[in-house]
């Protein structure tokens, strides 16, 4: 690659990233603030709705359900209307479903509305992941995707002190506070939905704010690499093929196993730190909650850039999971509250980065025919755990009474998907390479 071409494509990418990452991570901070919201309204929700753990394990997790049966149904139809009218409709809606449910009055209008919140979110996520196909190359999407998904941390950093501060402080009109939350949380995905569809681009050939310079080499190298991927794998192309690949249950079953404790911790961690002290105020769990989630901020960039420099996948979304489960297993040993959040936030920050490196994995054999559909269809699998964590927690708190025994639980959880991922064969990760190997060995020439 010659100076010039170099320089045209930072000039090209840092110009991308600009535009796009600082936008997409603001929604998927509304996003997983609006979904994740409910753990903080558990704090005084749960005795107002008379909820015990296992109702509300199922409140959290009922989400899950809806979200895994519209997900590849809302990807399809992102590619059908493209991202900008798609994602703001789903933006729209879950919105208007966070905003109602404040009105809730018992057990099963939470499910119901837990339930409609994970239809109309379904396809948000993977719609990202699948639209940062259209604008980055290969060598970038981990960072990309690392910067893109810091937005959950960055959710539960501005959410935790947020959320309880709002429960504490804001009962206006004789509404109480966790109600209060609901509202003043879903009004911006509202409002963001319709920034959306003014805002954002489809694709680079609909980007006026490229020059045609910029724009040319951009569609003419990511056609090369689609072209490429296409090539090394000639049987993954169409719907069928995506839903019946053996790599993509594979993927998909990792990500199950690995959203146990993700989701586990995402929806307890509050009432676990609430545990550790009889006189913490809703406000100052809100406050120590956020330390976990910095540390996962901090830690899930500095790796995903390391997975991008030495373009290795597997191992660098392999080994955070094993500190993840250290960090989980030894809170759990522990009644010192410093000591217990000190864990924690190893244990989020080896969570957190996991994203990166596997979501650049699971991208990189796909081809661009099949990605809608096997992104989808991994991330909505995944998501299934989303019931089981919430809920397996609820049972095992209802059962014991003790928050040490759930930990212990979401540590295991953690130690699968990192032996599926070690036992992966070297050849299913290794396209990525080729492809970034291809297309320099194109460009010298």
């Amino acid at each position: 690659m010659n100076n010039g071409t170099d320089s045209l494509e930072r000039r090209t990418t840092k110009k991308v990233t600009r535009r796009i990452v600082p936008f997409i991570m603001l929604l998927y901070v509304v996003a997983f603030l609006d979904r994740a919201n409910l753990g903080y309204a558990a704090l005084d929700m749960n005795d107002a709705l008379g909820l015990t753990s296992q109702m509300f394990g199922i409140a959290s997790g009922i989400f899950f359900i809806s979200y895994f049966l519209f997900e590849v149904p809302s990807n399809l139809m992102l590619e059908r209307f493209g991202a900008r009218k798609w994602i703001a409709r789903i933006l729209i809606s879950w919105g208007i479903v966070v905003v109602i449910t404040s009105f809730v009055g018992n057990a099963t209008h939470l499910y119901i509305a837990r339930f409609l919140l994970g239809a109309l979110e379904a396809g948000f996520f993977p719609g990202i992941i699948l639209y940062l196909t259209y604008w980055f190359k290969a060598k970038e999407r981990a960072k990309t995707i690392a910067m893109f998904m810091t937005a959950i941390a960055v959710s539960y950093i501005i959410g935790a002190p947020l959320s309880t501060w709002i429960m504490d402080n804001i009962n206006w009109m004789g509404m109480a506070g966790w109600r209060w939350m609901f509202v003043i949380e879903g009004v911006p995905a509202i409002i963001l939905g319709i920034v959306t569809f003014f805002y954002l681009t489809d694709r680079p050939e609909n980007a006026k704010w490229l020059t045609t310079e910029e724009k040319n080499w951009l569609i003419s190298e990511l056609k090369r690499e689609r072209e490429i991927k296409d090539k090394t794998n000639p049987n993954n192309h169409g719907i069928k093929k995506a839903l019946t690949n053996p790599r993509v249950w594979y993927l998909a079953l990792i990500y199950f196993t690995f959203n146990i404790g993700l989701y586990g911790i995402g929806f307890w961690l509050p009432q676990i730190i609430k545990s550790l002290s009889d006189v913490l105020t809703n406000t100052q769990v809100g406050l120590l909650t956020m330390i976990p989630y910095i540390a996962g901020a901090i830690a899930m960039n500095i790796w995903s850039r390391r997975s991008d420099r030495l373009e290795e996948r597997r191992l660098h979304a392999a080994i955070p999971l094993i500190v993840g489960s250290l960090g989980l297993f030894g809170s759990g040993l522990t009644s010192d509250p410093l000591v217990s959040i000190t864990m924690m936030a190893v244990a989020v920050g080896g969570m957190y980065s996991f994203y990166g490196p596997f979501w650049s994995l699971s991208t990189q054999f796909l081809s661009t025919s099949a990605a809608a559909v096997g992104i989808a269809f991994i991330n909505s699998i995944g998501n299934l755990s989303g019931f089981v964590g919430p809920y397996g927690i609820g049972m095992i708190q209802d059962a014991t009474g003790n928050v040490n025994f759930s930990l212990f639980f979401l540590s295991a959880s953690l130690l699968v998907p990192s032996i599926l991922l070690f036992a992966m064969r070297k050849e299913h990760t290794s396209t990525a390479d080729q492809a970034s190997n291809t297309s320099s060995d194109l460009n010298v020439k």
